[in-house]
């Protein structure tokens, strides 16, 4: 199995992007690429009480735009209302409390570009998982990395259905309802699970590379 993998950068990942790149160890982040609308770039999807609830981070983006030049729109007033749905949907959970200043003060904070939030929240998330992965971001864009870098770019998207052996295993209790609602936003696992996350999402990269 080769080490490295290259993916694009998300908005509060899912719990299958996490355990994709769990699997390697360099993480590609790519920072060159074209923005992509309607994925995963500038939305996620949490569990809240009525049910899946999409966060989505409103962008200038008109054509073809490098990903690291995206803009986030603040004349939208969607910093404070991410917060109270996060805040709402996991404040009764057993482990929210720990993450939750890290979390505010980067949903707080008027990054001028997407790519810079995302890394941010990123680093966030990879800090409350314990995770030690090494990252890097590409330097230009490259089309085909060839057989010695994964390529997992546009492979985890809202409009296809992830991966079920990477999730399958990944079940726990959530805050609201009985049934249970898969590849959330990895915020809904830490919340939930706490410092359990990164061992079930290893569990599950482990598994995967047996198979």
């Amino acid at each position: 199995m080769n080490n490295r993998c290259v993916i694009e950068l998300h908005y509060l990942p899912c719990i299958a992007w996490f355990a994709h790149i769990l699997q390697y160890d360099e993480v590609i982040i790519e920072k060159y690429e074209h923005y992509e609308k309607q994925s995963y770039r500038n939305r996620c999807h949490i569990r809240a009480a009525h049910g899946l609830h999409r966060l989505i981070v409103p962008v200038n983006a008109h054509g073809k735009v490098p990903v690291h030049q995206v803009k986030i729109d603040y004349a939208q007033k969607w910093l404070n209302n991410h917060w109270r749905t996060v805040t709402s949907a996991y404040r009764l959970s057993p482990f929210f409390e720990y993450y939750e200043d890290e979390l505010h003060r980067n949903l707080s904070k008027r990054y001028t570009y997407l790519y810079d939030l995302n890394m941010n929240l990123l680093q966030v998330c990879l800090s409350g998982l314990k995770a030690n992965v090494r990252l890097r971001e590409t330097s230009a864009f490259q089309s085909d990395y060839g057989p010695s870098v994964t390529d997992l770019r546009n492979q985890i998207h809202p409009k296809k259905k992830p991966n079920g052996s990477l999730i399958a295993q990944i079940r726990y209790r959530q805050v609201f309802g009985t049934d249970f609602m898969e590849n959330m936003s990895v915020i809904d696992l830490l919340s939930c699970t706490g410092p359990d996350a990164l061992r079930l999402l290893t569990q599950t990269a482990t598994a995967s590379r047996t198979n």
